[in-house]
Parts: structure tokens; sequence; C-alpha cells
């Protein structure tokens, strides 16, 4: 069965995102793509992508390359069994995405939904991203079809030490410890929730905001023009080197 939809971002970032300025002027810094050998800024379409297989060595990929891979999964979901969610160790879980039917999809879409709730299962799969296939997992929440990108297993990292290589538990501590998780114990509510120290670095941002400590970011166009004079000078170096030899 074939149905028709699409994906979107299920969560979205919230951090407080800086720039970096110069402290002296209050210019903004800027990251250029560079060659150390031609001492040049490149352009997007000057640059190629390489695999390194052995030290100073690369295997060039281009896109035609990468669109010519055979991945069954580039355009599809491809459904490979049907789970219990609670064997998959959330430990695998990736990034989640909202699944949105085509208005051909929707009835499809809503059977197949009605089916996961109704045998308690989730479909398990794999499915083509910007040219990586990932597994993925898709499940019923909230009356919505979300789909969660999985770690491949080579992914997961063996931990450096598990907790049975501690010394043994003491009984009075356990009864301890299980008192107070029944103490703590509620239903997850994610409302109760709320990320404090972002909040306080706005108020402080805010408050500063008010101050006479704003800077002034600079227009980037001192930039430019420091980098033609750099082009004009090593021109005028190349000629007056060029006259030389030729006298």
């Amino acid at each position: 069965m074939t149905i028709p939809v699409g994906l979107y971002p299920a969560t979205e970032e919230k951090d407080v995102h800086f720039h970096q300025i110069h402290k002296d002027c209050g210019a903004r810094v800027k990251y250029q793509k560079t060659c150390p050998i031609h001492d040049k800024v490149l352009e997007p379409d000057e640059i190629e992508r390489g695999f390194e297989v052995s030290k100073g060595n690369y295997v060039v990929v281009t896109d035609q390359d990468l669109d010519s891979l055979p991945i069954p999964t580039r355009h599809t979901i491809e459904v490979t069994a049907f789970v219990k969610v609670e064997e998959v160790d959330p430990l695998y879980f990736d990034r989640p995405y909202y699944i949105q039917p085509s208005d051909v999809g929707k009835k499809p879409l809503a059977l197949f939904a009605k089916a996961l709730t109704v045998k308690k299962v989730v479909a398990l799969g794999k499915v083509a991203l910007r040219n990586r296939e990932t597994l993925c997992l898709m499940r019923v929440a909230d009356d919505v079809l979300v789909l969660e990108l999985l770690h491949w297993p080579d992914e997961i990292r063996r931990p450096v030490e598990t907790l049975s290589a501690k010394a043994d538990v003491d009984e009075k501590q356990l009864k301890i410890a299980e008192s107070l998780i029944d103490l703590l114990a509620a239903e997850f509510d994610p409302e109760l929730y709320k990320d404090e120290l972002r909040d306080a670095l706005m108020e402080k941002i805010e408050s500063k905001s008010e101050s006479a400590t704003v800077h002034e970011v600079k227009d980037e166009e001192p930039t430019k023009v420091i980098d033609l004079m750099d082009a004009l000078r090593r021109s005028v170096e190349a000629v007056k080197v060029a006259k030389a030899k030729s006298r």
C-alpha cells in the first residue's frame, strides 16, 4: 500500500544564539571558506565534496554520484516490521517529524493510524532524507502520526562502565532511595517544566538592551574594502616583479 504524505519537523530549537563581534569596533565576525594554497575566499560553486580515503588523499563525491545511488527509500517510507514501542530502547530515538497526508492520503493514513492504535504497535522501517538512509519508527501520538528517526545500531556507543561494576548496594540506602521515588511519583506533565536558564538569560539581555551597553554592529562593507585593498597591493607587487624580470 502506498500513501502520499509529507514530513515536517515536530520540534524546534529554542536555544539562545549569540553572534561574535569584534571587541574593538563592534563589527560582526565573519566565517569564510578559504583555500590555503591560493589564499582566496571560495564561492560555493568552487567547493567539492571529498571523502578522505587516506592521509591527504580524497575521493570526490558529486551530487550526481549521490543521486545515482540505488536507495529504494529515497521517496518512500519502507515499513519492514511492526513492534511494541517498549521494545525500542529510547537511546535509539533521534528526531521526530509529523507526517502530513495529502488530500488523497488522508483516509488511508487514518486507517493505518487506527490499525496501529488497535494493535498497540508501532511501524518500524527505513527512510532516506538528505541523501542519508536511516531507520525510522511511526507511532500515533495525540491523533497525529509521528515519524521518529532512529540511530543505526553501529551509531550507539558502548558505555565505558556499567552500573553492575559498582559496589554492592546498601539495603538501608536503597530503602531511602525508594522512599524518595514514592514521594515524587507523578504522571508526566511537560507543562510543569521550563528552561529557567534561558528565561534568566533573556531577562538579562532585555535589561542590558535598555542600558548603554548595546553595541552597534558595523556595516560589513569596510571588510570588503580591506580585502580589495589587499588584492590591489598584491596585484601592484606582482606587476613590479614582472617588470623587474623583463628588464
